[in-house]
């Protein structure tokens, strides 16, 4: 079970924070050792259910639907800039009592998190980033974004329509992914016409426009707590740029979920749970 919460976010934007299980048994949950879960661009807390179960049986783990995402709230297209995640992810920190948490990303939610981490290192006491690079995409990344949406043949008829599109039949894949398929029947609702994304694609695409642009190794090399850079073999992430990230770092370590893809904490949560469970370990109980 996972308990809301709402935080308010930067300008005011109504943010749906998800608390899994309940205080770890004999401690209070004030005191109990704090993680935030940031998702991806397009992804919602839920996406994180399995990583937080079995982090909630002894420490405090709550994951954030981000502005645009999720439960939270939609403002306008002006409002996905990056000091807006960040200060968003920094208010759910302070409100929720958290700090010094430990915050796990994936993709656009670990760019957020080590841009947090550098700005704020007293909020941040750990961090785990997975499959986000650190170098620029570029103009050409963005357009093919642009078209992708475009290709979308929304309104779905029935969720099955959509685990079939986005597991099998879109474009962007190169072989079967039916967990692909679910991820993305997570984020949708319906509507009356048929099911709906529970974002808006120009909100998006407005949120990836302030990042794919520039490279961020600068705010990486200011991260001073102990991070943890994750991929896997078929995800965004290039093993030698994510070395390149561990080396910049200053307290960086590197770690391999094996025959996974952008979504390993989602559809292969056994060995994404070996990968980072050593390390969040010796951070949470240092």
């Amino acid at each position: 079970m996972a308990r809301r919460i709402d935080v308010k976010g930067v300008g005011g934007v109504r943010l749906a924070a998800w608390e899994f299980g309940d205080p770890p048994e004999g401690e209070d949950t004030a005191h109990a050792s704090g993680l935030l879960l940031l998702h991806g661009l397009m992804g919602r807390a839920s996406q994180w259910a399995s990583t937080a179960r079995w982090l909630s049986a002894r420490h405090r783990a709550v994951a954030l639907d981000q502005r645009g995402h999720g439960r939270s709230g939609k403002p306008a297209e002006g409002a996905y800039h990056r000091d807006a995640y960040v200060g968003d992810a920094e208010a759910a920190i302070v409100q929720l009592g958290l700090a010094p948490a430990v915050v796990i990303g994936h993709a656009m939610g670990a760019l957020t998190a080590w841009q947090l981490a550098a700005s704020r290192p007293d909020l941040v006491r750990g961090l785990v980033l997975y499959d986000m690079r650190a170098s620029a995409l570029g103009v050409a990344s963005q357009r093919e974004w642009e078209d992708w949406f475009r290709s979308w043949p929304v309104p779905f008829a029935t969720l099955a329509d959509v685990r079939a599109w986005f597991g099998e039949q879109d474009p962007w894949l190169e072989r079967p992914n039916p967990a692909r398929g679910s991820y993305y029947a997570e984020v949708m609702a319906e509507a009356d016409d048929g099911w709906r994304p529970v974002f808006e694609p120009a909100h998006m695409l407005a949120s990836r426009e302030t990042w794919v642009y520039e490279a961020h190794w600068e705010e990486l090399a200011q991260v001073t707590c102990p991070t943890l850079v994750v991929r896997g073999p078929d995800g965004e992430l290039g093993r030698a740029e994510a070395q390149e990230m561990v080396r910049v770092l200053p307290r960086g370590a590197y770690a391999e979920v094996p025959d996974a893809g952008h979504l390993a904490h989602y559809d292969q949560p056994d060995a994404w749970r070996a990968a980072v469970e050593p390390f969040l370990e010796g951070v949470l109980t240092a």
